[in-house]
């Protein structure tokens, strides 16, 4: 059974109608990607909000950071697990599934992380995303301590916090607004 067909519950603009530098934008995605992902289709009908949101997107997961790209991506999910977000449970899966090479590690990381054979480093960043979305007032000096421990302090340590922070505001909007991820990710990198 395929998933529902929208972008989301709200009407989505024409990309044709967007500024030029959002329909350059949109055209990179279909050259890179094959497609607009589906989050960005729904902030059109907000072009200041969808600025912010490449933006910030683009600096968090894309930019320099102690973090790869991979932890970064596994994080993403484990936040999107934690909330039940459809759209990034299902769009960031695939990039973990991109970025590792390994198709089986996206869908544990998607179900439950704790079933995946993790390095330390991974481990504890993915427990801590955990936590830190669905018990943030439980997270103390201790498990700052065990992230440290595994090289996780400074900027590296901010920008899990940062990351985490990111996917579990936007969990709530793709949730809110009923996004549903682009069809094609589901046969990405199998």
């Amino acid at each position: 059974m395929p998933q529902p067909d929208h972008v989301m519950a709200l009407p989505v603009p024409d990309p044709s109608t967007l500024d030029e530098d959002l329909q350059e934008y949109f055209n990179v995605c279909v050259e890179k990607l094959g497609f607009v992902p589906n989050v960005l289709r729904a902030y059109a009908s907000r072009p200041a909000k969808l600025r912010t949101f490449i933006a910030t997107y683009n600096e968090l997961m894309l930019g320099d950071s102690p973090l790869t790209k991979l932890e970064r991506e596994m994080v993403a999910v484990v936040v999107s697990s934690a909330n039940r977000c459809y759209y990034c449970q299902v769009a960031h899966g695939q990039a973990v599934r991109r970025l590792s090479g390994d198709p089986q590690l996206g869908e544990m990381m998607v179900m439950n992380h704790r079933v995946a054979e993790l390095p330390e480093r991974q481990r504890a960043m993915c427990d801590f995303a955990w936590k830190l979305t669905v018990d943030p007032s439980a997270v103390t000096a201790t498990d700052r301590d065990q992230l440290a421990a595994v090289g996780i302090v400074g900027d590296a340590f901010f920008d899990l916090c940062d990351v985490i922070g990111f996917f579990n505001m936007s969990n709530r909007v793709a949730t809110g607004v009923d996004m549903i991820p682009n069809s094609e990710y589901h046969a990405l990198n199998r």
